[in-house]
C-alpha cells in the first residue's frame, strides 16, 4: 500500500465547501482528485494543502498525489469553492501568523506584518505590478531568514497563491495614476461611524 516513497496510509482531515468533511484514510500515492471527488467537493477552484503553512494549488493540481515525494501534508486538507476570495484566505492566514509569531526575530516579527499590508493595499485596489515582486521578494525573505519553522513557512499563504493563482493578483493591480496612490481612504475610514449613527458623512459624500 501507498506509494515508492510514502508507504502506508495517511489520515486526511478534511474540512470546508464539501458535502461531505471528515477524516478519511487513504493510500499514500491518492490523487487529490480522488480526494476531492470522496468528500463531495464538486466546485473547488482551491485546496489548501497542509494548513496556513502548507500550500494553496488550483485544479491544475488535482492529479497530484497526496504522499511526502508530491503534495505533502501532515493530513489537513481545506476545500474552497466557487463563492471563496483566494487572496481573501491568504490574507486570513497571514492574520493568524502574525498573532502566532513569539517576536523573537525580527524577519518573522516584520516581514509578516508588512506582507499583509501590502496584501491589504492589493485587496483594497491601491495595488501596482510592482507590488507582486515586492511580496515574492518579501516572502522568499522571511522564510530565509526567520529563526524557527513557524517564520520559515509563514510567507507560504501569499507564496503559494502568487506561484499558483497569479491571475488572481494580476486582476487586482495596476499602475498607478500620475505614479501615486492614496494614502489615505477617507469614506473607509468612516464607514463603521456610518454605520453605527445610521447616517451618511456629509463629508465623505462630496
Amino acid at each position: 500500500m501507498g506509494s515508492k516513497g510514502s508507504p502506508g496510509t495517511k489520515l486526511l482531515s478534511v474540512s470546508g465547501d464539501c458535502k461531505r468533511p471528515g477524516v478519511y484514510e487513504v493510500d499514500f500515492g491518492t490523487p487529490l482528485r480522488a480526494v476531492l471527488q470522496m468528500v463531495g467537493a464538486d466546485d473547488a477552484i482551491a485546496v489548501q494543502v497542509g494548513g496556513p503553512s502548507g500550500q494553496m494549488v488550483g485544479p491544475d493540481a488535482y492529479d497530484r498525489t497526496v504522499c511526502y515525494d508530491d503534495l505533502a501534508t501532515g493530513g489537513l486538507i481545506m476545500v474552497f469553492g466557487a463563492t471563496r476570495n483566494i487572496l481573501e484566505v491568504a490574507r486570513e492566514f497571514m492574520e493568524f501568523f502574525i498573532e502566532e509569531s513569539c517576536g523573537y526575530c525580527t524577519p518573522c516579527r516584520a516581514g509578516n506584518v508588512l506582507i499583509k499590508q501590502r496584501l491589504d493595499a492589493i485587496l483594497d485596489g491601491h495595488g501596482e505590478p510592482k507590488d507582486i515582486e515586492y511580496l515574492k521578494e518579501l516572502g522568499e525573505t522571511v522564510k530565509l531568514a526567520s529563526r524557527c519553522g513557524l517564520g520559515q513557512t509563514s510567507p507560504n499563504p501569499v507564496l503559494s497563491t502568487l506561484k499558483n493563482f497569479r491571475f488572481a493578483y494580476n486582476a487586482l493591480v495596476k499602475e498607478a495614476p500620475k505614479g501615486m496612490q492614496p494614502g489615505f481612504d477617507f469614506k473607509k475610514a468612516v464607514a463603521l461611524s456610518e454605520e453605527l449613527t445610521g447616517r451618511r458623512s456629509t463629508h465623505a459624500h462630496h
